[in-house]
């Protein structure tokens, strides 16, 4: 898990970076929670996130976001940050040049980024995101949603509204071409404190069953 830097829009980024063994692996981005209530790279979601991928041989980079940990800036409300995780991208896929395909995963904002990101960058072919925080942010502008993915959310969380999350997940099912499913995690709170397995389990059985592996 060695440490990198990269330049960002706005400095440089920090970050952790696993490179897969094998030949033209696929990649994963990892964006983590926000900055202003602590969210980090290293946030136990962000953790698990990074690993669920690197146990299926991806090369996977998470990072911390401009202004948190080494990674240079001030918070942006979302704006910069967008350009951060394209930043990021950019330095993974130079990586990874020849990479089979690319996935995307953020946890409570670092979600909100992340479906922002698929909307510009078509090469990223499938999303997990844990707690989008629906009631807090637009997301409109997932019309249409280009790629398929995972939803996750706690049924006691007390930060992102169980309802608003259940709305937008009709609204993105409803579309053609794309499959979103939808997990809820019975009594877990934002950070899915005593609820980690689950939420790993549930993370692992999707990536399987769209993988096959």
């Amino acid at each position: 898990m060695p440490e990198v830097i990269f330049n960002g829009p706005d400095g440089r980024l920090e970050g952790r970076y696993h490179q897969s063994s094998i030949e033209n692996a696929p990649i994963a981005l990892i964006l983590h929670s926000d900055p202003q209530f602590g969210g980090n790279m290293n946030n136990k979601v962000s953790y698990y996130l990074y690993h669920s991928y690197v146990r299926r041989n991806f090369s996977v980079l998470r990072f911390n976001f401009r202004g948190v940990g080494r990674s240079e800036g001030e918070f942006d409300n979302g704006t910069g940050e967008l350009s951060d995780a394209a930043a990021a991208l950019d330095y993974l896929q130079n990586l990874n040049p020849d990479a089979s395909t690319c996935w995307v995963a953020g946890f409570s904002f670092g979600a909100w980024i992340g479906m922002q990101l698929l909307m510009r960058r078509p090469e990223v072919k499938g999303f997990v995101s844990i707690s989008p925080p629906a009631n807090l942010y637009d997301f409109s502008f997932l019309a249409p949603c280009p790629s398929s993915g995972l939803i996750i959310q706690g049924t006691n969380d007390i930060v992102v509204s169980e309802d608003s999350v259940e709305k937008l997940v009709e609204k993105l099912q409803v579309q053609k071409n794309i499959t979103v499913q939808y997990q809820k995690i019975a009594g877990s709170d934002h950070f899915y404190t005593n609820h980690e397995k689950e939420l790993v389990v549930g993370v692992d059985k999707y990536l399987t069953e769209e993988l096959g592996y």
